[in-house]
């Protein structure tokens, strides 16, 4: 069963899908998210977001101002700025 994930900005939906992996850059470190993760709510810092799909595609966003959570298994980053990189 894969990480549920969204990436959204103050203006739109960033990324939404399913996922293997998820690694945000968060005011007290870089955090890393799987499936079975304990709930965390964390305050984003400025840098990459890395979510790596079930089929091995990495999708590479920057984020910054906003928060990370993570809840039965389903990933919630809401920034005030973020832009897919690739």
């Amino acid at each position: 069963m894969p990480l549920k994930v969204n990436l959204v900005s103050a203006e739109s939906e960033i990324w939404s899908g399913e996922a293997t992996l998820v690694v945000a850059k968060t005011i007290i470190g870089e955090i890393g998210f799987m499936v079975g993760h304990e709930p965390v709510l964390a305050i984003l810092a400025e840098g990459q977001v890395r979510i790596t799909q079930a089929d091995g595609t990495k999708i590479i966003a920057n984020a910054q101002d906003g928060f990370v959570s993570m809840s039965d298994d389903e990933v919630s980053i809401v920034a005030g700025n973020a832009a897919l990189i690739s």
